[in-house]
C-alpha cells in the first residue's frame, strides 16, 4: 500500500491548470508545424502561422493560449494499492483547480446553476472521471475545454445495422455542422459502444491521446487515417475560412455495446486541444 497525501494531488493539479492554459503539449505542436508545412492555402497557411506566432507569445509572455480558459476536466486513474491521506480526494481536486485559476489569473467560466448562472469566481467545480488501476501510482490529466468546440459535440443513437458506413457519415456530419465554431485545426474525439453516457466520456478522453499514435485496433485504426482525410478534404481549412487542414487528428475509443444499440459520441476540440499529464 502506498500512501498519498492529498494535498500532493491539489498542488499538481493547481500546477497543470496553469502549464495547460499557457503551453501546448508537444504533441499538439508537433501536428500543428507539421500543417504548416503541408497546408495547401496561402490563406490557410498564413492563419496557421498566426496561430504559432500566438503560441510563442503566449509562452514568452505568460498569458494564456486562448482567452476561454476552459472548465476543467480531469480524469483521475488511480491504483488500487493507494491510499489518500489528509483529506477528501475530490475536494483536493477541486482546490487545485480553485488555486491554479485564481493564482494563475486564469478567466473564470463556471455558473453555480445551469440555468440562474451565477458565476463561481474561481472556476470550480470541475468535471472529474475516476478510473481504478492496478498497481500503486495516479496518472492524472488535467483538459480545460473551452466551449467553443465543446458546443459543437453530438451523441447519436445509432441502429446496429447503421455499421461502419453509418458511423463514419454520423462523425463526418458532426465535423460538417460544427465548420468553423469548433476553432479549426481541430482534433476529433469519437466514442463508439457502450451507453449514452459511456460512449460520450470516451470521446472526450480519446482527445487526449497523443496526437499521431492510432488506436491498437486495426480497423479501427483504418477509420481513423480515412476519416481525417475526408474531414481535411472538406474545405472547411483553418479558422474555417478554406484550406486542406480542417483537423489535426481523429482519435477513436470503443467499448461493447448492447446488441440493440450502436452509441456514437464526437468531442471536437480546438487546435490547442489543451492537455497536461502526470503520474505520482
Amino acid at each position: 500500500m502506498r500512501t498519498i497525501e492529498v494535498d500532493t494531488i491539489t498542488e499538481n493539479i493547481r500546477e497543470m491548470c496553469i502549464e495547460a492554459n499557457h503551453f501546448l503539449s508537444a504533441d499538439m505542436r508537433r501536428a500543428l508545424d507539421h500543417s504548416v508545412q503541408a497546408e495547401k492555402s496561402p490563406l490557410g497557411r498564413q492563419i496557421l502561422e498566426q496561430l504559432q506566432e500566438n503560441l510563442q507569445i503566449a509562452g514568452e509572455d505568460m498569458i494564456p493560449i486562448c482567452q476561454d480558459t476552459g472548465m476543467a476536466v480531469i480524469f483521475l486513474e488511480v491504483g488500487q494499492d493507494v491510499h489518500f491521506e489528509g483529506g477528501s480526494l475530490e475536494e483536493a481536486v477541486h482546490e487545485g483547480v480553485r488555486r491554479g485559476y485564481v493564482e494563475g489569473y486564469l478567466r473564470k467560466s463556471v455558473v453555480k446553476d445551469p440555468l440562474i448562472r451565477e458565476n463561481t469566481r474561481d472556476n470550480t467545480p470541475a468535471v472529474i472521471h475516476y478510473e481504478i488501476k492496478p498497481g500503486d501510482r495516479v496518472k492524472i490529466t488535467v483538459a480545460p475545454k473551452g466551449f467553443g468546440s465543446e458546443n459543437m459535440s453530438r451523441v447519436f443513437m445509432l441502429k446496429p445495422a447503421d455499421g461502419i458506413e453509418g458511423v463514419k457519415n454520423a462523425i463526418l456530419t458532426a465535423v460538417r455542422d460544427a465548420g468553423p465554431n469548433a476553432c479549426p485545426p481541430m482534433v476529433v474525439g469519437v466514442g463508439i459502444g457502450g451507453t449514452f453516457e459511456k460512449c460520450a466520456i470516451m470521446a472526450k478522453q480519446a482527445l487526449t491521446r497523443e496526437t499521431g499514435v492510432y488506436s491498437s485496433i486495426p480497423y479501427i485504426k483504418k477509420m481513423e487515417e480515412e476519416l481525417l482525410d475526408a474531414i481535411n478534404k472538406s474545405g472547411i481549412g483553418p479558422g474555417g475560412l478554406g484550406g486542406s487542414t480542417t483537423a489535426l487528428a481523429v482519435h477513436i475509443n470503443t467499448y461493447p455495446t448492447h446488441i440493440a444499440g450502436l452509441p456514437v459520441a464526437v468531442n471536437i476540440c480546438c487546435h490547442v486541444n489543451r492537455h497536461a499529464v502526470r503520474i505520482l
